[in-house]
């Protein structure tokens, strides 16, 4: 006898924030914005939660002020199209080995700009154990609908900087902003 208590097909929804965070497996997506980048670290807030503090790579860093410094992190912040959930996100990466893949995918000269194909990282293992390859589509043109939701689309990565939502504020190309 079969179960019909849920669909055959049914599975658990991934969490559809605005953030794109790796799962186990393969993470697919595209990316639609030139990358922000700085260094990231964490602090304890009094009601006993955690919160990003965002620097410039051009800001001077107080160390003084940072709890751990060891915990330092260079991030990139982009706005990427989610493929597996059809939704525009923005993606942090801190992970030296997918950022050092991606620099290098956006200087081969047979691959270039990391915005004219698809990414795919493969996430594996769990915190110190955990691994990712990462893998680049052939090339393929943006989606002409996922290009006009972009463009309709107000975000302003430089807002994570302020500790502010960066889909509540206007919309900023990072390439007008002065270093």
């Amino acid at each position: 006898m079969i179960d019909t208590f849920l669909p055959t097909e049914y599975e658990v929804p991934a969490t559809i924030g605005n953030y794109l965070k790796f799962e186990d497996g393969d993470n697919t997506f595209r990316i639609l914005s030139s990358p922000i980048l700085g260094y990231e670290y964490w602090i304890d807030t009094k009601d006993g939660k955690r919160q990003p503090i965002r620097k410039r790579m051009t800001e001077a860093l107080d160390m003084s002020q940072i709890p751990d410094p060891d915990e330092v992190k260079h991030f990139w912040a982009m706005v990427v199209w989610n493929c597996d959930l059809k939704k525009i996100q923005i993606l942090e990466i801190t992970q030296k080995s997918i950022q050092r893949i991606l620099r290098g995918l956006a200087k081969n000269v047979k691959w270039g700009s990391p915005k004219e194909y698809d990414i795919v990282v493969n996430k594996t293992g769990k915190k110190m154990e955990t691994r990712y390859t990462v893998t680049p589509d052939p090339k393929t043109p943006l989606d002409k609908e996922v290009a006009k939701e972009y463009k309709e689309k107000v975000i302003n990565l430089e807002a994570l900087f302020s500790g502010a939502d960066p889909f509540e504020t206007e919309k900023v190309n990072p390439d007008d902003i002065p270093l």
